[in-house]
């Protein structure tokens, strides 16, 4: 079985049957337009002298060694306000699973990364580099098919980004959700200064089936703005209000999470 067979196949069991496995299909093969694949990373950390290693290990090795795989725009964040602390996110962005796969073999081959994160990637079980790493997999909205870095100052201290994930509790349920992002509530969002830098349909990960996005904001105070434009705006309430589209009919629990870039991080 060839590699994206197998990608293929197990997307397919994990979502559920061939809708899934039309989904995890490139997009060049499809003849549809070419989506990104992302993976979300949720570091779990223990407090104490060994968190600074994370921003080593990402800083001086993770980093640089992803970007020589041909992956840019690697996203590393702090929780600012969200449970589990300390914790880290890191997310990247690929364009077919073959990329994703491939990534991972190049980085275990690549002798300057195992170099430079030998203290990280070598750490002794009596004093692990991190608890646990969570990973999901994602594949790019219809209405937003690549990921989008915000034109804030890259420097910004005050620069926030907000992490939200929608449950469904059914497939059909979770696919219109998707569709009225597609059709209209994208659309919305930029026009009233919600910022996405992604939308991803969750293929492999927990709390099945649900989607996930992200948004920038230059500072707290542009958010809040953002926010209070967008839920008075008519045509989203109007769009909300649209049967099939209430959320009592495909939303059945919203995370959020707010986040704060790593100095070093690429988004």
């Amino acid at each position: 079985m060839t590699r994206r067979a197998f990608l293929q196949s197990s997307l397919a069991v994990a979502g559920g049957g061939a809708a899934v496995s039309s989904l995890a299909a490139p997009a060049e093969e499809t003849g549809g337009t070419l989506h990104q694949y992302y993976e979300l990373r949720l570091y779990h950390l223990r407090r104490g002298p060994r968190m600074d290693l994370f921003d080593k290990f990402y800083t001086e090795a993770a980093l640089p060694a992803l970007n020589r795989a041909g992956i840019a725009q690697v996203g590393v964040f702090s929780v600012a306000v969200g449970p589990e602390s300390p914790t880290m996110y890191v997310l990247l962005a690929y364009p077919s699973l073959e990329a994703l796969a491939g990534t991972r073999a190049r980085m275990d081959a690549d002798a300057e990364f195992q170099k430079a994160g030998a203290e990280f990637l070598n750490a002794p079980a009596t004093n692990p580099a991190f608890v646990r790493v969570e990973s999901s997999l994602m594949i790019a909205f219809e209405g937003m098919p690549k990921l989008e870095v915000p034109s804030f100052p890259a420097g910004g201290a005050s620069r926030m980004f907000e992490l939200r994930t929608y449950e469904s509790h059914s497939r059909k349920a979770h696919l219109k959700k998707v569709e009225m992002f597609n059709v209209g509530e994208i659309s919305i969002f930029r026009r009233t200064g919600l910022t996405p830098v992604f939308f991803g349909q969750t293929m492999i990960g927990s709390r099945l089936p649900n989607l996930t996005y992200l948004l920038g904001f230059e500072n707290a105070e542009a958010r809040e703005k953002a926010w209070s434009t967008f839920v008075a705006d008519d045509e989203w309430k109007k769009l909300r209000a649209t049967p099939g589209y209430t959320d009592a009919e495909i939303v059945s629990n919203i995370s959020n999470v707010l986040l704060r870039p790593a100095p070093y991080s690429q988004i």
